[in-house]
C-alpha cells in the first residue's frame, strides 16, 4: 500500500512505504507482546481485538465501534469508518496516545456509541496514564457520506461538527483531519510517537461499514409521531 504525506492535503505526492515496525517474535500472529496484550484483563468499552498485522509487521489492536483504546507502546490501534468518527489524541509530553471510535454525537445512557460520552471517556483515560488535556493535540478521521440516499439525516457532518466543536471548546489542537466527503477509511495509530495513517477505501467496496452506517442513521432518524499529520496509505 502507497504512503501519502498528510491525510488533510489529498493532493499531496506519494511517497516511500515507511519501514517495519517492531517484528516481535517473527512468529507471525503469536509474539510475546501479543500473547501478553491478549491475556491482560480490559475495562468496559476498552478495545481486547489484538492481532498480528503481517503488512506493518507489528502487534495491532482493533477499534469497534463504542470502544476506545489507548497506550504508550508502538502498538498499531486500527478502526474502519464510514459516517462514524475516530478521534486519535496524543500527548506531546507524556508520549501517551489513544483512539476512539463512535457512531453518533449524543444519546441517552453512558455508551462509547456516542461522541459526547466517547470524548471524555478516551482523555480520562489518558489521564490516568500522565496525561493532560493542556498538552494533548487530535488527529480526527471520518465523517463520510458512504450511504447514498441518506444525505437528508447528514450523521457524517452531524459527527465531524460535534468532535470540531468538543475539540475547539476544551482547546485541544487539531493537528490533521481527514473527514466528510463520501469514502469509508481505514485509519492506523500509533499511540507511542501520535503518528496517523489513513487509507480511503472504494465506496463501492464498504458494504460492512454501510451496514454499520444504517444502524446508526436509524437511531439518529426522529422519532416517527404520525404529526407530520497525517499519512494516507
Amino acid at each position: 500500500m502507497a504512503i501519502l504525506p498528510q491525510a488533510s492535503s489529498p493532493g499531496a505526492a506519494r511517497s516511500a512505504p515507511p519501514p517495519a515496525l517492531g517484528a516481535g517474535s517473527g512468529i507471525v500472529g503469536r509474539t510475546p507482546r501479543l500473547e501478553r496484550l491478549k491475556a491482560q484483563s480490559r475495562k468496559a468499552g476498552e478495545a481486547s481485538f489484538f492481532f498480528y498485522d503481517a503488512h506493518f509487521k507489528n502487534e495491532a489492536v482493533k477499534v469497534l465501534p463504542g470502544e476506545y483504546y489507548c497506550d504508550s507502546e508502538d502498538l498499531l490501534v486500527m478502526t474502519t469508518l464510514g459516517s462514524c468518527i475516530a478521534a486519535c489524541l496524543w500527548d506531546r509530553q507524556a508520549r501517551v496516545g489513544g483512539m476512539n471510535h463512535f457512531m453518533l454525537p449524543d444519546g441517552a445512557g453512558d455508551s462509547g456509541r456516542y461522541g459526547s460520552y466517547a470524548m471524555e471517556l478516551l482523555i480520562n483515560e489518558m489521564m490516568k496514564r500522565g496525561a493532560s488535556r493542556l498538552t494533548m493535540e487530535a488527529k480526527v478521521f471520518g465523517g463520510g457520506a458512504v450511504i447514498s440516499g441518506m444525505n437528508s439525516i447528514n450523521v457524517g457532518e452531524r459527527n465531524t461538527k460535534f468532535v470540531m466543536d468538543f475539540l475547539s471548546t476544551e482547546r485541544i489542537p487539531i493537528v490533521s483531519k481527514d473527514v466528510l466527503d463520501v469514502y469509508p477509511r481505514k485509519v492506523c495509530f500509533l499511540p507511542a510517537s501520535g503518528k496517523a495513517m489513513v487509507k480511503r477505501l472504494a465506496p463501492a467496496n464498504a458494504e460492512a461499514l454501510i451496514a454499520q452506517d444504517r444502524v446508526a442513521a436509524q437511531k439518529a432518524a426522529p422519532a416517527n409521531t404520525g404529526g407530520g499529520s497525517i499519512d494516507l496509505f
